[in-house]
């Protein structure tokens, strides 16, 4: 049963979301308790593309940064998620935090970062996961473990001595979102949903509640 201060608790905290106006700093906020709570990866987000026939995918990737102009991960540019960005200009994120029982949805098109942003992250990676950017020719056919531990040791040489530059297929992406939506749990399946919508990114948001 659940006492009197959890009902308030969890009263309180969605009153707090649902009164808010935007939805960014809104995001920073649950994401800053996630962090907190989440054991793993409170950043990892699923990433919904559709290929050229309009099939969707969907895969975990981890969120490397966000701000008041969206939300940012990285990858090879000739995976399977990078060429169907590259050919749509549209994404989805999911986040789901199930220790604190919420999800928050993004929609909206999608840009490249820039160089220099790109450049940046990259750098900060182990030397090891930038031998792989090299080595790993992503969502395509691998004939075996033994392939891939040839080409990151080809690499490995090749890069020994020195920084390893950027490869020119892997960057960054920047999901630029017209639509976000905050789900809060709550008993018995009535939960609490906030929308915020934009038509553009130069207009303000539009805020609904929704049906559970």
């Amino acid at each position: 049963m659940t006492s009197k201060a959890e009902t308030l608790r969890i009263i309180t905290a969605v009153k707090d979301f649902v009164d808010r106006d935007d939805p960014f700093k809104l995001f920073e906020e649950w994401f800053g308790h996630a962090r907190e709570a989440e054991p793993n990866d409170p950043n990892a987000m699923s990433l919904a593309t559709v290929d050229a026939d309009g099939m969707p995918n969907v895969r975990m990737v981890l969120l490397k940064g966000f701000d008041q102009t969206g939300f940012v991960f990285y990858t090879n540019f000739e995976s399977q998620k990078g060429t169907e960005i590259l050919a749509t200009g549209k994404a989805a994120l999911c986040f789901h935090w199930k220790s604190l029982r919420r999800q928050v949805r993004v929609r909206g098109p999608v840009e490249q970062v820039a160089d220099a942003e790109a450049d940046e992250y990259y750098n900060s990676r182990p030397r090891d996961s930038r031998i792989g950017a090299w080595a790993s020719q992503q969502s395509r056919p691998l004939e075996s473990r033994f392939a891939l531990e040839k080409a990151v040791a080809k690499f490995a040489a090749k890069y020994a001595i020195g920084e390893v530059p950027r490869p020119a297929h892997w960057s960054g992406f920047r999901i630029k979102p017209h639509y976000m939506e905050f789900w809060h749990d709550r008993p018995f399946r009535l939960h609490d949903r906030v929308v915020f919508r934009r038509n553009d990114l130069e207009q303000a948001w539009t805020k609904d509640r929704l049906y559970p």
